[in-house]
C-alpha cells in the first residue's frame, strides 16, 4: 500500500471508530442530556479603604466550607475584581447560575451558619451603594453584552 491508501484506511478506520462512539455514546442517553441553563451575574459594592487589606486577606484565604457552600447553591465560574475610582475602591463579582431555582438557593446559603459568620466578617468591609435593594449587601447590575 502506498501512503496515501494508509492514509485514506486510517481515515476510515477512525471515522467507523467515531461512528461507533457516538452510537454508543446516544444509546447510553448522554446524547439527551442537556447543558445546564447558566445564568450571569454582576453586582458592584464599595470597599472601605481601611479595610481593603483585612477583605484581601480574607479572600486570598477563603474558608472551606464557605467554598463548598457556594458550589452547593449553584455557583460556578465566581469572580472578584477590584478598583479605584476617583480616589474610592470598588468591587465588582461575576458568576454563573447553574441551578433550577435560585432564590431557594440563596436562602439556602443565608441559612448556612459558617457562611453567616464569614459574612460577618467580610460586611463590614464594604460599603452597600445607593438603589442597592433591601435585604441585599451587593448591588446587582444588568449585563449589556455577551459573547460566547
Amino acid at each position: 500500500m502506498t501512503l496515501t491508501t494508509w492514509s485514506l484506511a486510517g481515515a476510515a478506520i477512525a471515522l467507523l471508530a467515531g461512528v461507533s462512539f457516538g452510537l454508543a455514546w446516544q444509546a447510553s442517553g448522554a446524547a439527551e442530556e442537556k447543558p445546564p441553563k447558566v445564568q450571569r451575574f454582576g453586582s458592584v459594592i464599595g470597599l472601605k479603604s481601611e479595610k481593603r487589606d483585612r477583605y484581601n486577606d480574607l479572600h486570598a484565604h477563603p474558608w472551606p466550607e464557605v467554598n463548598a457552600m457556594i458550589k452547593k447553591c449553584n455557583i460556578r465560574n465566581y469572580s472578584i475584581y477590584e478598583v479605584e475610582l476617583e480616589g474610592k475602591w470598588y468591587l465588582f463579582s461575576y458568576f454563573e447560575y447553574v441551578g433550577d431555582d435560585f432564590q431557594a438557593d440563596m436562602a439556602r446559603m443565608a441559612a448556612d451558619p459558617k457562611t453567616r459568620e464569614w459574612w460577618k466578617e467580610t460586611d463590614p468591609c464594604q460599603i452597600r451603594l445607593p438603589g442597592t435593594p433591601d435585604g441585599q449587601q451587593w448591588k446587582t447590575i444588568p449585563e449589556v453584552y455577551h459573547l460566547d
